[in-house]
């Protein structure tokens, strides 16, 4: 979400003159969305009395302008968080089995060609039909993984609020940027795994393995949060 502002600087700039009493106040009812910030000024040239008030009309405008970023960002926040409310439960008859397929052009980047709906979906000790798949962007809240074999799967953007990962074989996955929420990870192993924004808030970590774990610092520092990390786990990472 974004707004533009344009104010034009002309010959007759003497005319425009406001004073602090005249100020008017940007609301979010006089900008309409959605569009772009940019602001712009143009002027002309012509006329001694548009030198002397080009410097408090310059002010003026990054003034407006900086009011206008302020709200743009902070309108933007409610837009983002109705945009994460999830889709009713698919009622595809064989949903759970679009894991074993996957995005046939899912991507590390959360691109993917369908939808997949694996929520409540039981893959207990999968030993095989999991292994490699792209799962860009899946929702897999409430599911059941406990000691699958998921190595080198593609998780990226996906939903995995309370699910269920217990004993997981994650090696050589791309886990990037997954909503962990909630999730129950006990003895899972992140073997050369990327981790890479992905959110562990009230995950249970007890015994997972983060042996040559790739994840950013200030990914890191979040996850050291963490309590349930055990102590080699926390020399693993190097959480302080």
């Amino acid at each position: 979400m974004a707004a533009t502002i344009s104010v034009q600087l002309s010959q007759n700039i003497a005319s425009l003159r406001l004073s602090a009493t005249r100020r008017q106040r940007l609301t979010s009812s006089e900008v309409h969305s959605p569009s772009r910030v940019c602001c712009s000024g143009t002027a002309s040239t012509n006329g001694p009395e548009l030198k002397e008030n080009l410097s408090h009309m310059l002010q003026l405008k990054n003034v407006a302008c900086g009011i206008l970023a302020v709200w743009t960002v902070t309108t933007a926040s409610p837009v983002i968080a109705a945009n994460q409310r999830l889709p009713p439960l698919s009622t595809e008859p064989n949903r759970c089995e679009r894991a074993f397929v996957g995005n046939t052009i899912g991507q590390a980047n959360g691109v993917y060609d369908k939808p997949i709906d694996l929520r409540f979906c039981d893959y207990t000790n999968d030993k095989s039909n999991l292994k490699g798949k792209s799962l860009a962007a899946a929702l897999m809240s409430d599911a059941k993984f406990d000691g699958a074999d998921m190595s080198e799967v593609v998780m990226s953007k996906a939903y995995a609020v309370g699910a269920s990962f217990k004993g997981v074989d994650f090696s050589n996955a791309v886990l990037d940027r997954v909503n962990f929420e909630k999730a129950n990870l006990q003895g899972a192993s992140f073997k050369n795994t990327v981790l890479s924004g992905s959110t562990f808030n009230e995950a249970q970590l007890e015994d997972v393995i983060f042996e040559d774990t790739i994840i950013g610092y200030i990914d890191l520092q979040k996850l050291c949060v963490n309590k349930t990390i055990d102590a080699e786990g926390r020399a693993t990472l190097g959480c302080r």
